[in-house]
C-alpha cells in the first residue's frame, strides 16, 4: 500500500489511525456481526455511537449546556436556507462576503428574506478579511453571518465581527476543530465536516437553543426546521450514520492528541514551514494579505499559468496529490488540515524548493 499525500480542500485527508481502525470494524462492529453501514439507526449499538460523539465534540469543543448539537445533512450548502428560514423573526440579516460560500450564503438567504452585504473584500478578490470593528449593522437585523475561515481563497478571520449585540452564525467547515473558540460567542456555528473532521456527507450545527423556534414553522419544510431535527436527537429520519461513526472515531482522535490547543499548535508548525518558504521564494508567491492567512488552505501561484500546470503535474508525480487550485481561482492551493502529518508539508516545500531550482 502506497498513501499519497493527499492536499485536497474536501473530502480532505483524515488520519490513518481512524482509516485502519474503522477498516478493522467494517465487517464486524464491535461484536455486532454487522457493518456500521449495516445496523439500523434505531439499534443500542448506533445510539451508543452519535451519543459518544456528541459527548466527545462537547468536550472538545468545551459546549454550554444551552447549545443543541445535531448532526445532519444536506452539508454547510442546505445551512445556506435553514439559517435563514428558523432565524427569520424580522425577516433582515446581514452577511459579510469574504469568498464563494459567503457569497452563496448571501444569495440564497435573500430568497426567503431581505439579506444586506454590510461588507466585502471582493474587490481584491477576496485575499483580505474587511475590517469588522465597525460595521452598519441593521437594527433590525436576525442574524450576522460570516464564513470564518474561506477554503478557496485562503482567508481567516482573526478576530470575530462587532455584531452590535446581534446574533453571529458561522460557517466554519474549513477550520473547524482547528483551534479553540468560544461557542458562547456564537448563536450558531456549523461545518460541513468533509474538510476537517470526516466524511462527506454530514454537517455538525451547534445551536443555542434560544434560536431553536418552539413551534412549527408554517411553509418552513418539516426537514428544514431546526426544532424537527432538535427534538429527535439528530434523528428523524435516517441519518448519515457511518459518517458520523467515522467523526467520533476523529474526536477521539483529537482527544488523544491533547485537544484543540494542541492540534492548533501543530497546525500553526505546519503553516508556518509553507508561509515561511513562499515569503522568501522568488517563484512561488503566495495570495493573501500575511495578517489574515489561514492555517488550513494555502492559495499560491507562479504567475504563469503554463508553469502552474506543470507544478501541479509534477507534483502529482511525486506523491503530492490534489495541489490544484479551484478553478475559479486558478494557481495552487494546499489544505493542510489536521490530518496533513507535518512530513507532508515538509515533503512539499521540498519538492517546491527542487522545482523553483529546474524552472528559474
Amino acid at each position: 500500500m502506497s498513501r499519497v499525500y493527499n492536499f485536497s480542500a474536501g473530502p480532505a485527508v483524515l488520519p490513518e489511525s481512524v482509516l485502519k481502525e474503522a477498516a478493522e470494524e467494517m465487517l464486524d462492529y464491535r461484536g455486532t456481526g454487522m457493518s456500521v453501514m449495516e445496523m439500523s439507526h434505531r439499534s443500542k449499538a448506533f445510539d451508543d455511537i452519535i451519543k459518544e460523539a456528541e459527548k466527545d465534540i462537547r468536550e472538545l469543543m468545551g459546549i454550554p449546556d444551552n447549545y443543541k448539537v445535531l448532526f445532519l445533512q444536506g452539508g454547510a450548502s442546505l445551512m445556506f436556507s435553514m439559517v435563514p428560514l428558523n432565524l427569520k423573526k424580522n425577516g433582515v440579516a446581514d452577511y459579510i462576503i469574504t469568498g464563494q460560500w459567503a457569497k452563496k450564503a448571501y444569495k440564497e438567504a435573500g430568497r426567503f428574506i431581505k439579506a444586506n452585504a454590510v461588507a466585502s473584500s471582493e474587490d481584491k478578490t477576496f485575499t483580505y478579511i474587511p475590517d469588522c470593528s465597525d460595521l452598519p449593522i441593521s437594527e433590525d437585523a436576525d442574524y450576522v453571518y460570516i464564513c470564518e475561515n474561506n477554503t478557496i481563497y485562503g482567508t481567516k478571520y482573526k478576530t470575530l465581527p462587532n455584531t452590535k449585540g446581534k446574533t453571529l452564525v458561522a460557517d466554519v467547515s474549513s477550520c473547524f476543530l482547528s483551534e479553540p473558540i468560544d461557542v458562547s460567542k456564537y448563536g450558531i456555528v456549523y461545518g460541513g465536516v468533509q474538510k476537517n473532521v470526516g466524511p462527506a456527507g454530514v454537517v455538525i450545527a451547534i445551536i443555542r437553543e434560544d434560536l431553536i423556534p418552539e413551534e412549527d414553522l408554517e411553509g418552513v419544510p418539516t426537514m428544514l426546521q431546526f426544532k424537527t431535527q432538535a427534538d429527535a436527537g439528530s434523528l428523524y429520519n435516517t441519518p448519515p450514520c457511518y459518517g458520523i461513526y467515522i467523526c467520533g472515531k476523529v474526536f477521539k482522535w483529537l482527544k488523544a492528541q491533547g485537544g484543540l490547543e494542541a492540534i492548533k499548535k501543530k497546525n500553526e508548525e505546519k503553516a508556518k514551514i509553507l508561509y515561511d518558504f513562499l515569503d522568501q521564494s522568488e517563484l512561488f508567491k503566495g495570495t493573501v494579505v500575511k495578517e489574515d492567512r489561514s492555517l488550513m488552505n494555502v492559495p499560491f501561484v507562479t504567475g504563469d499559468k503554463d508553469l502552474d500546470a506543470k507544478f501541479v503535474a509534477e507534483a502529482k508525480e511525486a506523491g503530492l496529490e490534489n495541489l490544484k487550485g479551484h478553478r475559479t481561482v486558478g494557481g495552487m492551493r494546499a489544505s493542510i488540515y489536521n490530518a496533513m502529518p507535518k512530513e507532508g508539508v515538509e515533503k512539499l516545500v521540498e519538492f517546491m524548493k527542487e522545482f523553483e531550482a529546474k524552472n528559474k
